[in-house]
């Protein structure tokens, strides 16, 4: 029997390799780390997504996620605050992505530990071996691998940066249970607290912003908070300057529309939602399991990459909508405003910014 190829085992792959084993695929699961890492983004869980991940015996409040019920807006000085439409969760990618990858392998996914330096249809490229397989899902998030690379069409690309603070009462008093959004020019912030009472504050920006500050990671969030004086509290609650994880070129709003035969696109290789809408890990989930059943009911690659493209299409050009409104100071104040003086525009925006 043809064993398919899952490549990468955060929550798209994982989701994959545990239906496709479910399906009696027996499929072989391949990451380039050993030990669970705490990937940069998707450290909100939308109450979507913690449906989801109920249904497949995955509740995010068994791994310690902090319940989140409402909604903070900042652009500078001005605020709106909102309720969630359900309860959303905010949980670390390296409690999320260790328990689906356990899902998977005690479903029958057989897991592997390469590095792939090369994929093309039907085999991937690795530094231990070469793997063959007509069915390979890419699912390496928003790392590209080369032969499968998305394309890079901006000048000033976005860019993700990512500091944990420390717990402590005065950050459990700012945020509570809520996910905190801070408007900047340029780019905007997020802040939810995670399991152990960490808070995850998590930037995307574009390249001209980082550069304005000399490349200082640190600088930034300090220039942030300048404006902001609630984000300035909170980063106070780090005694000093903490690591700041990066990645670069990240090709938010950009959709996979059609695949060579035989390679299945997953989350960020499928779809990347501006990570504002906090929708990325639904998409993530919703590709992996997508691409399973489509596989196992006989469909091609690229009936599958078609059709996941028509659903990931409404809530990438909303969040991509709201997100180039963020950026500039005048969009940023309108939509603080919009939201407090209409609550239902804000509701409507995080509803129509959901995967189906």
């Amino acid at each position: 029997m043809t064993r398919p190829i899952v490549l990468g085992a955060g929550p798209a792959g994982s989701m994959a390799a545990l239906l496709l084993a479910q399906g009696g695929s027996q499929p072989i699961l391949i990451d380039r780390n050993a030990e669970v890492g705490d990937a940069i983004c998707g450290g909100f869980l939308s109450w979507r997504t913690a449906q989801g991940l109920r249904r497949l015996g995955c509740d995010p409040a068994t791994l310690g996620a902090r319940p989140v019920t409402r909604l903070r807006l900042f652009a500078g000085r001005h605020k709106a605050e909102m309720p969630l439409p359900e309860t959303a969760y905010g949980l670390s990618r390296h409690a999320l992505d260790s328990a689906l990858r356990q899902l998977a392998i005690a479903g029958g996914a057989q897991l592997e530990i390469d590095r792939a330096r090369r994929v093309a249809p039907g085999v991937v490229e690795g530094e231990r071996r070469h793997w063959e397989s007509p069915a390979i899902f890419l699912s390496t998030g928003k790392h590209d691998v080369r032969g499968e690379g998305r394309p890079r069409k901006t000048d000033n690309p976005a860019l993700g940066i990512r500091v944990r603070l420390p717990p402590s009462a005065q950050l459990d008093r700012l945020i509570g249970a809520a996910i905190e959004l801070h408007l900047f020019p340029g780019g905007y912030a997020g802040i939810v607290l995670q399991e152990g009472g960490s808070a995850n504050v998590c930037l995307a920006l574009r390249k001209s912003s980082l550069l304005e500050a000399g490349g200082d990671m640190w600088a930034v969030l300090q220039a942030v908070g300048r404006d902001n004086p609630h984000f300035a509290r909170c980063m106070a609650c780090a005694e000093d300057r903490l690591p700041v994880d990066t990645i670069g070129a990240v090709p938010y709003g950009w959709i996979a529309q059609d695949t060579e035969e035989g390679v299945y696109r997953l989350g960020d290789q499928a779809a990347v939602i501006p990570s504002l809408a906090g929708e990325g890990m639904a998409i993530a989930l919703a590709s992996g399991a997508a691409a399973a059943r489509s596989y196992l009911q006989g469909q091609g690659a690229s009936r599958y990459q078609r059709n996941f493209a028509r659903r990931a299409a409404q809530p990438v050009r909303v969040a991509k909508l709201l997100w180039h409104m963020a950026e500039s100071p005048a969009g940023a104040h309108a939509m603080t405003l919009a939201s407090r003086i209409v609550p239902p525009v804000a509701g409507w925006a995080m509803r129509r910014s959901r995967i189906d």
